[in-house]
């Protein structure tokens, strides 16, 4: 498998996720504004060492058998400051998702992660389709994918930490993508 790379946006540093990783984001991540909308997966209230046994033995075990991709978002101007994380998924109906701390959220940072790792997904991975599942009501998430052009395929019942909501699958084709990238380079 071939190492996960580093990203450098005009505000951001994308950096794969490491075990070290693991006390950012246990201060960061355990706020209601982040997990209301994320999978029921996620334990709530968030344990102690939640985060630790997340990247420990689910993400760097996916990392290693090449189904999961994931980033810690930091801040350019201060590199040591973890703002959130970004990962791709290799499963059906779910390839994104993401989550930042509610003090830098407002200010267009996961667009600009997006737009980054988004281009990996159909680059450097070349998949044919990204599919992002999100709560009704995650309005911040589904500007997001408005304005990547992402368009609502399907809407179907989701479990999310707080509770049974409808979920809208977004969509994405890599001809679409491409096809926007080319217009947005004229």
């Amino acid at each position: 498998m071939e190492a996960i790379p580093t990203f450098q946006t005009h505000r951001l540093i994308l950096t794969p996720l490491e075990l070290t990783d693991a006390p950012a984001i246990q201060r960061l991540f355990p706020h209601w504004e982040v997990v209301r909308y994320l999978d029921s997966r996620v334990p709530w209230p968030y344990p102690d060492d939640g985060a630790l046994t997340y990247v420990r033995d689910h993400a760097l075990r996916a990392i290693a058998a090449g189904r999961e991709w994931h980033w810690m978002i930091r801040l350019a101007e201060n590199p040591a400051q973890s703002i959130g994380s970004i990962s791709l998924y290799d499963q059906p109906g779910n390839n994104r998702g993401f989550w930042l701390a509610p003090q830098w959220q407002g200010k267009g940072y996961m667009s600009e992660a997006c737009e980054t790792i988004n281009a990996y997904w159909f680059e450097t991975l070349e998949r044919p389709v990204m599919q992002v599942p999100k709560a009704v009501g995650n309005d911040a998430s589904r500007r997001i994918s408005e304005r990547e052009g992402m368009r609502m395929i399907g809407t179907q019942q989701g479990d999310f930490v707080c509770g049974t909501l409808l979920k809208e699958v977004w969509e994405m084709t890599r001809e679409g993508w491409l096809k926007a990238k080319a217009l947005s380079n004229t």
